[in-house]
């Protein structure tokens, strides 16, 4: 939080309310109405489900809070926002009206610490600003000179009564005094004494300790503020038994990798800045209609299975695979990973094979069909024989206490995110219940929703509890369907959803990644790592692994039926390596702090629709100096060098509009002088860069 006044004393506010049986509350409450304070405060933004969900953010994210507020006549009135930390403890922030005629106001807020907060607008009426207004004209008009100027000195001398009950004086009270005894100065010029009142002194006093007649607070609204990771980092994502896996060249079976091979990993993907690991599941995998490569119905004798098909007689979600190690084996690596700065990310996939000790234990967790067999998982057109889902209706005190235990396990082996595998084919009640369960105990734990799903669920998963979304990223190519998004995810959803957005994953290759070659997956990553704060990487990306299986839009040889040896560290020949390009996509990151927000994003113009021009300014003081701003132009067309000039909206960048300013290509190192319309030449793959990565500057 930054330099804002601190509580007005009691003294130098007046709230009045209305007498008893004024306002009859039961006629008001039977049309329908809650009654409005005298100073009516109307339309407070962001507020979420009209205050039934928390409105979120992160430690010193900064956002806007605004609100409507008006009174009768032409009294002036103003506002302000009133945020009350965890502890009880009431900080005022002056709020600004940035359109008069609409009565809209609003402040920038943040939070310098995590934890339950609240926020409320308070409107008043400003007896200083009304003084100010009517004294200036009447006495510079001739009109009541001596009426006005005795009405100010009574105003400041309120003022002051307020100011001297107050602990913070700061020389106010002799600025007061001063004030008031030239205002009444009947032997100087009544310019010079209405100037007292009106000097910069006096106001900067009126400022910090203002004034305040029939202040109306609106309600008050949940602000739950969470740590930096949730909203801003960068994931990488690994299959811990291909991780040292090793293949017998005579045989072709394979050896596991396992914890303590999958740690040889750690610092590599720790050097290329990424901030989390995200490891698939762990635990045993059931062999009953286990898959086979490529999500075939029938399994060789050593195929692994997928490790979503959770559950053998090896045990279930509270166990680890055999071949991957024990406890002491996940928690050395969990240990290696925090000492090299990276966070543990597990998936949380709630279903089981058949051979889960649920399925024996707990029959009733799932759902049984008219011929008695429990029903497998389908997402038409696909099925998966291999699982069965969990049905939570059926019994659920038992479901949600087994889940809930199963969670703390891995906390307490040190997990502290959770990446939720299709958390929509769940209740959402569930999922509100869970999340606030753990958070009880553990607030710093972060869940990240799994869910390409329906609008409304996903949004409402993100209500409830769940602190990053997956999103419809991967399906989002044109320059067009991209602005459209990144607006709505960074305005309309912002308040509740965070974002993070993944090129490719395990199960996911869009056709632009298939078809795109190098230059997909060089944009694609720059994008993700550029318009939002979260992005993910799925290993393997390096690689520009982008072959199909046919007639689906995931990975031939898909890693989640086999084994995968990489080749680290070996050069292969017609390989591409990606790693150089990932390590300065997150050195940017780190190193440009407007990168880390989500709300600050501007889109610009370019003559070719094929180019997507952005700029992100923040990062800064409060009072908005020292402000980092980063351009980014990409050229989304893979095949084909594109040209265009650009179309700068140069006050975004915080530059006046016949301004200069120096771009430097964070990509390339290169340096040009710009103006508000650039030309550009951008195009696929190495050696003609499809991206620019601006940091402006005017030096």
């Amino acid at each position: 939080m930054t330099d804002h006044p601190s509580t007005p004393p009691p003294s130098s506010s007046t709230s009045v309310a209305p007498a008893p049986g004024a306002i009859d509350r039961w006629a008001l409450s039977a049309l329908g109405q809650e009654p409005l304070g005298r100073i009516p405060v109307l339309d407070v933004e962001p507020v979420v489900d009209g205050g039934r969900r928390p409105t979120k953010s992160v430690v010193d994210e900064l956002f806007t809070l605004s609100a409507t507020v008006f009174r009768e006549g032409h009294d002036a009135v103003n506002a302000t926002a009133v945020l009350v930390d965890p502890d009880g403890a009431e900080l005022h922030v002056p709020m600004t009206c940035d359109n008069p005629g609409l009565s809209h106001w609003r402040a920038e807020i943040s939070a310098p610490r995590a934890g339950l907060w609240h926020f409320r607008v308070e409107g008043w009426s400003d007896p200083y600003a009304t003084w100010v207004h009517d004294g200036t004209i009447k006495v510079r008009a001739g009109v009541d000179v001596e009426l006005m100027l005795e009405e100010g000195a009574r105003v400041l001398e309120r003022a002051l009564d307020g100011l001297v009950a107050s602990a913070d004086d700061q020389g106010g009270t002799g600025t007061l005094e001063q004030a008031i005894a030239t205002l009444r100065a009947s032997a100087l010029p009544a310019e010079e004494r209405l100037e007292a009142g009106l000097s910069e002194q006096v106001q900067q006093v009126l400022d910090r300790t203002p004034l305040r007649d029939m202040v109306s607070a609106s309600p008050s609204y949940t602000w739950w503020v969470e740590r930096p990771l949730a909203l801003t980092g960068a994931w990488y994502e690994i299959f811990p038994r291909s991780e040292g896996a090793v293949q017998d060249p005579d045989t072709g079976l394979w050896t596991s990798g396992t914890f303590e091979t999958a740690q040889e990993r750690l610092p590599a993907i720790a050097e290329m800045g990424f901030d989390v690991v995200y490891l698939t599941p762990v635990h045993p995998i059931g062999t009953t209609n286990r898959k086979g490569r490529n999500n075939s119905l029938v399994a060789q004798e050593h195929d692994p299975g997928s490790p979503y098909a959770i559950g053998s007689p090896a045990g279930g979600h509270d166990a680890l695979h055999p071949d991957l190690g024990d406890f002491d084996d996940f928690d050395a690596f969990v240990a290696r990973a925090e000492g090299l700065g990276l966070e543990v990310a597990l998936d949380i996939a709630l279903q089981a094979s058949p051979d889960h000790p649920w399925a024996t234990e707990h029959p009733e967790f799932f759902t049984t069909r008219a011929d008695g067999t429990i029903a497998y998982a389908e997402n038409p057109p696909k099925k998966y024989q291999d699982i069965y889902p969990l049905n939570f209706d059926n019994a659920p005190d038992q479901a949600y206490a087994q889940v809930r235990r199963v969670v703390q396990v891995w906390i307490d082996h040190g997990v502290k995110i959770f990446r939720v595998d299709n958390p929509h084919t769940k209740p959402v009640q569930f999922w509100q219940w869970l999340i606030a369960d753990v958070a009880v105990d553990h607030p710093e734990v972060i869940w990240l929703s799994e869910a390409f799903t329906k609008p409304m669920m996903m949004r409402t998963l993100a209500k409830v509890g769940f602190q990053q979304s997956y999103t419809y990223y991967a399906w989002r190519s044109t320059a067009a369907e991209l602005r459209e998004y990144v607006t709505e995810l960074a305005t309309e959803t912002a308040p509740y959803m965070r974002p993070s957005f993944w090129p490719t994953t395990h199960d996911i290759l869009t056709p632009y990644m298939s078809n795109g070659g190098l230059s997909a997956h060089l944009v694609r990553s720059a994008l993700a790592a550029t318009l939002v704060p979260t992005y993910g990487i799925y290993t393997g990306f390096e690689h520009v692994e982008d072959v199909p299986r046919p007639g689906a839009e995931e990975h031939v040889d898909n890693e989640k039926y086999e084994f995968k040896d990489r080749r680290w560290g070996e050069e292969v020949e017609g390989r591409h390596d990606l790693t150089g390009w990932l390590t300065m996509l997150n050195r940017v990151r780190a190193e440009h702090p407007s990168l880390h927000w989500l709300r600050n994003i501007t889109f610009h113009a370019a003559e070719d629709e094929n180019l997507l021009v952005f700029s992100k300014r923040g990062g800064g003081a409060g009072d908005g100096s020292a402000q980092d701003t980063v351009l980014v132009v990409a050229n989304l067309d893979p095949y084909t060098v594109r040209g265009s000039r650009l179309h700068l909206s140069m006050p975004a960048l915080g530059l006046g509009w016949g301004e200069r300013f120096r771009a430097h290509d964070l990509v390339t190192d290169a340096r040009w002088g710009w103006d508000a319309e650039p030309y550009v030449e951008l195009g696929p793959g190495y050696g003609h860069e499809p991206v620019h990565i601006i940091h402006v500057t005017t030096t």
